[in-house]
């Protein structure tokens, strides 16, 4: 895959500063592979970088928004009459018109103040342009890495288990290591990131000219999964042993199948306990809070005080907002289970 135009930019800019401490950093270096992120280490560290300068300077520039004299926010804000000002100031152009002098701030009112920009905003604003900013754009770029082999590393526990299904049913056909993974490397669509796994272990063996056990080795270094090590481990140990790889496909198959079906079963105990709890706490509670907050709507007194603004505000905001929660909580629960 070639690297992007932002890519080469940053590498032409930093990439020769991170070459030696990037490619010292063994970590990233397998990150990458197991991200399969085809890039080398000083590519993302100069890429890290200088995407986290530019993020900086904008987020600086936004906030250098507020503080810049005469048109920034703060000074446009300051410059406005203090709304418990307006009231005296009329009651004295009032009384007094002869002493009204329009050169003067609000026409020369002893009472006219302006409003003031709150201090703590100010701190906040620069805390978050000049450190909070740049420490997120950094943890969350630096991390990139990290989180696609993480990622990687999911979605093959989840297709595995019917890749290996795949595999026993093409090696009981007689078929050849290499044709199994050709094969699989096709229907990236059906088996996923497995796909692309079984892709570089025909890639290694045809066009590299590796023997099958030294494509299997390389794959069980750049395997983001727990589960696809040991599957090519086990491999690997199959073939030099001498043993037959029907039976090893059928045994995994057999193996993942019993896994995939206890994490379904987690999945749909912990759907079931949300569903318990739905009733108890988006049903049955929200019918006694409202009739809790009508009668003490209806008999409020200097003990228990309840305004129409927070009952409505109640009924029409926190009880909807405790549905859209737990619809959000099992769509997400429920993407992690998509096939």
């Amino acid at each position: 895959m070639d690297l992007t135009a932002w890519q080469r930019i940053c590498h032409r800019i930093l990439g020769g500063v991170f070459k030696k401490r990037a490619r010292s950093d063994k970590e990233l270096s397998d990150n990458l592979v197991k991200a399969s992120m085809p890039m080398m280490p000083e590519v993302y560290m100069a890429t890290v970088f200088v995407t986290t300068i530019v993020i900086t300077a904008l987020g600086i520039g936004f906030v250098a928004l507020f503080f810049i004299p005469e048109i920034g926010v703060i000074d446009l804000w300051e410059s406005q009459q203090d709304p418990a000002s307006e009231a005296p100031c009329f009651e004295w152009e009032y009384w007094y018109p002869d002493r009204i002098d329009e050169s003067k701030p609000g026409n020369g009112c002893p009472d006219y103040k302006t409003q003031v920009f709150p201090p703590v905003l100010k701190v906040l604003l620069v805390a978050i342009g000049a450190v909070i900013v740049p420490t997120v754009a950094w943890r969350f770029n630096k991390s990139g890495a990290e989180r696609e082999a993480k990622r990687r590393g999911d979605m093959i526990e989840k297709y595995l288990p019917y890749a290996a299904s795949y595999t026993a049913a093409m090696s009981a056909a007689n078929a050849t290591p290499a044709k199994i993974f050709r094969s699989l490397a096709m229907n990236k669509d059906i088996y996923g990131d497995v796909a692309d796994d079984a892709a570089m272990v025909y890639r290694d063996v045809t066009l590299l000219g590796y023997d099958l056990i030294t494509a299997m080795k390389l794959s069980v270094d750049r395997a983001a999964s727990v589960w696809l090590t040991e599957f090519f481990q086990g491999m690997v140990g199959t073939l030099t042993a001498g043993g037959q790889l029907k039976l090893y496909f059928l045994n995994r198959a057999e193996h993942y199948m019993r896994e995939n079906r206890t994490r379904l079963g987690q999945f749909l105990e912990s759907i079931a306990l949300l569903a318990e709890s739905y009733i108890v706490v988006a049903v049955a509670m929200p019918l006694f809070l409202i009739v809790m907050l009508v009668i003490m709507f209806w008999v409020s007194g200097s003990g228990a005080e309840m305004s129409e603004g927070m009952l409505y505000g109640i009924v029409l905001g926190f009880v909807p907002m405790i549905h859209v929660a737990y619809a959000v909580l099992v769509y997400t629960s429920s993407k992690e289970q998509e096939m």
